[in-house]
């Protein structure tokens, strides 16, 4: 992976952070639970600030919920990414798909530029990249929104439990002495401050998530377009620039085999001039030869006295 900047466990440590943040608030409850049961839970006059923070909860827990979905999924493609690159940087012949689920990005990534390939069409990256981008934003809608309202959320528990504490101060004002109208206005005075640091809480804590999901979306995006950029488009892609350039090592080839074939051609000649002085050696000593056994021959007849027509 020294090829891709891709950090690969960046969701996985991410849902690491979340845990170890929930525990750490669920550690300051306990410690501080005293004061949570006298803000939340004692002498309450009515259920509204129960309601409210309920409501605030459980926004955030299905956001939360949504986010560790999507970050679990984030985990996957990561993982899947990894191995692709493996696959092609230790077998670069093999498929490069080979333990990797077919939903996944850039197994989809890869589908869909052989597939342009196969059909003989121009590959526009910005558009892949542009697409894969609008794709996933989709997945965050919910997280977001939630982000969004969160502290709306908070603000307005606010406003309604000081309606209840002006309720309350209208009826003090009515009577000279109204314990109920007095106790409303504390109450709504608490339910306010309540529903206040509830929704200042969850907001601080979702936004943290929300922002750390958003970063392992532009790590898996950037890693998917480098992959893209680095392995798939010199493969399935045919530019100008990249032909020329496969041109201009063909013509460097063929120029290595003319010479090796010029080399090849100069021996041939040598081995021909070789062939000749050997063919003129042997036609000078076969003249020799015969001399010699004309010399033999005469001499045979002088010494045995033969005739030459014998």
């Amino acid at each position: 992976m020294e090829s891709i900047n891709l950090r690969r466990h960046y969701s996985r440590n991410t849902l690491l952070r979340m845990l170890i943040l929930a525990l750490a608030v669920a550690g300051l409850v306990v410690w501080k639970y005293e004061f949570v049961n006298a803000v939340y839970f004692k002498d309450q006059l009515t259920q509204l600030g129960l309601v409210i923070n309920g409501a605030i909860l459980v926004l955030f827990a299905l956001g939360l919920l949504r986010t560790v979905g999507i970050l679990f999924s984030y985990m996957r493609e990561e993982a899947a990414l990894t191995r692709f690159v493996r696959n092609v940087e230790k077998r670069p012949d093999a498929d490069p798909l080979k333990s990797i689920g077919t939903g996944s990005m850039i197994a989809r990534r890869y589908a869909t530029m052989r597939r342009l390939h196969e059909a003989r069409t121009p590959i526009n990256q910005n558009a892949l990249a542009a697409t894969l981008v609008a794709s996933e934003s989709t997945r965050n809608g919910l997280p977001r929104f939630i982000n969004n309202i969160l502290i709306l959320s908070g603000v307005f528990g606010t406003i309604v439990s000081l309606s209840m504490a002006l309720i309350g101060a209208s009826n003090v004002l009515e009577n000279a002495i109204s314990a109920t109208g007095m106790g409303m206005v504390i109450h709504g005075m608490s339910t306010a401050l309540s529903t206040t640091i509830t929704a200042i809480v969850c907001y601080v804590f979702f936004g943290y998530i929300y922002q750390r999901l958003t970063d392992a979306q532009t790590n898996l995006i950037s890693g998917i377009e480098q992959v893209t950029m680095t392995f798939l488009m010199p493969k399935f892609q045919v530019q100008t620039d990249s032909v020329l350039y496969e041109f201009t090592g063909l013509i460097r080839s063929l120029q290595g085999l003319v010479d090796q074939l010029q080399k090849s051609q100069m021996g041939f000649e040598s081995t021909q001039d070789q062939l000749a002085d050997t063919l003129h050696m042997y036609h000078a000593r076969s003249e020799g030869l015969d001399q010699q056994l004309d010399t033999i021959v005469h001499q045979l007849r002088v010494g045995f006295r033969l005739r030459d027509d014998e």
